[in-house]
């Protein structure tokens, strides 16, 4: 079982003397059974190494072999990154706040993604600690350094390495004005790590969300409405009634333009609300599980929603794997 945890501490910053990077330019951690790098560059994970039933060795996060080629990556997929100062979309690249508006970049069509192209996942983070089980990175964004986002956010994110378990705590603290703050991990997953011979994509992973009844209502352009439509029983989106495979629904209708109509967007890139009660609060959001190699990893979170990505965008020049760059 794999753990991935998502926290809102607000920590104070602190800057130590720390190790340089190995020879690929990660840092790399381990514990029993799990293996994992990280980069300054987005705060993120390059790779997470696990075995398979058969101890068979399998590295399941999509990533680059060399932690020099995000920076410079034309695609720049977010590839195991911590976006930020707010991620996910803004609706028409504008909000409002005690009634002041704000007008954000608009990289994603009339909306912004991932707090436009200066986002957090854009840049190369501080690295404050490392010890034998963890490393934080920490940032420094100026007001304005991302188009329309006011006053000073000092962020903080630990990733720790346990047994079986990778867990990350994510905080950012508004000093001088008030500002939209969300942050998340951006990790695309694949759990036969590339080896399945009938497929390299996880359609046919298995997906469980036990407590997402509800959704963000998303526009054809996949911005978000406002609304919080219930999960259609048996529908394309329903994970809920019982777990199903990512491509289960491909005959389905619904599934051409799922995640934006206007683009026929087929499968998922949709967010799930997390509905669960105080005695819920201990289990997991998600689990994904893939039977060709036996791994299955539990997500746990505090956060009140779930995203899952089926990457209908990921064309790319690049093939899906773990590149030697």
């Amino acid at each position: 079982m794999i753990k991935s945890l998502l926290t809102s501490l607000l920590l104070p910053l602190s800057v130590l003397a720390v190790p340089a990077p190995g020879p690929d330019g990660t840092y790399t951690l381990s514990a029993p059974g799990i293996t994992a790098k990280f980069i300054a560059y987005s705060a993120a994970i390059t790779s997470l190494v696990v075995s398979d039933r058969n101890g068979v060795k399998r590295d399941i996060i999509l990533g680059y072999d060399n932690g020099s080629f995000y920076p410079v990556d034309p695609n720049h997929p977010d590839y195991g990154a911590v976006p930020g100062r707010y991620t996910n979309r803004i609706a028409n690249h504008t909000y409002e706040i005690d009634g002041t508006r704000y007008f954000t970049e608009a990289n994603d069509g009339n909306g912004t993604l991932h707090s436009g192209l200066n986002g957090w996942s854009r840049r190369t983070w501080n690295v404050s600690e490392v010890t034998n089980s963890s490393i934080t990175f920490t940032i420094r964004d100026e007001g304005n350094s991302s188009l329309g986002f006011p006053g000073l956010v000092l962020g903080k994110v630990t990733h720790t390495i346990t047994a079986n378990t990778w867990s990350t705590k994510l905080s950012a603290k508004a000093v001088e004005h008030k500002t939209p703050i969300m942050l998340t991990t951006h990790p695309y997953w694949n759990l036969d790590a590339f080896a399945n011979p009938a497929t390299d994509l996880v359609l046919n992973h298995t997906l469980s969300l036990p407590f997402g009844e509800r959704m963000i209502g998303i526009d054809g352009t996949t911005q978000s409405t406002g609304a919080l439509p219930k999960v259609k029983k048996g529908g394309v989106n329903d994970f809920v009634s019982k777990p199903k495979q990512l491509g289960a629904s491909m005959s389905d209708p619904d599934w051409v333009g799922n995640c934006g109509s206007s683009f026929g967007c087929s499968g998922y890139n949709n967010q799930w609300i997390v509905d669960r009660g105080g005695p819920d609060q201990d289990k997991p959001i998600a689990t994904l599980s893939s039977d060709w190699s036996g791994i299955k990893w539990d997500l746990y979170s505090d956060q009140a929603g779930v995203v899952v990505y089926s990457c209908y965008w990921m064309g790319g020049k690049f093939p899906p794997q773990h590149l030697n760059f």
